[in-house]
């Protein structure tokens, strides 16, 4: 087997790992990490409500993970795409298309603008 796939598939187990290992912390210990932007400010942060959200979709219960934080529903399919491209490019050794770049630069400013346009609509 390549050793690029295996590596790409030791990443993804690893990232499995960590956040099942983190759910089962945060449900046995309550260990949760607390939102420093929020401690501060009082105001809610693009990705306030993200571990409940995670946590409510392992549990099965998508509609309490829209309530918790809808910015993931929006980043994560993009945030998945990303990742599998990027995979595929590695793994088949492939040079980078300009425009799939380009197409992912002028995304990320997207999903940067959302985030903002989010974080004023939730905190008001």
């Amino acid at each position: 087997m390549n050793k690029r796939i295996i590596k790409v598939i030791s990443i993804v187990l690893l990232l499995v790992i960590l956040l099942v290992g983190y759910y089962f912390l945060n449900s046995k210990y309550n260990f949760g990490i607390p939102c420093i932007f929020y401690k501060i400010t009082g105001y809610k942060c693009p990705g306030c409500g993200i571990t409940r959200a995670l946590f409510s979709i392992l549990n099965g219960n998508i509609k309490e993970a829209f309530k918790y934080n809808k910015l993931l529903f929006i980043v994560t399919p993009f945030l998945i795409i990303y990742f599998i491209y990027k995979s595929y490019i590695y793994i088949l050794d492939k040079k980078e298309s300009k425009i799939i770049n380009k197409i992912i630069r002028y995304s990320s400013y997207t999903l940067v603008i959302i985030s903002i346009i989010y974080a004023i609509l939730r905190n008001i």
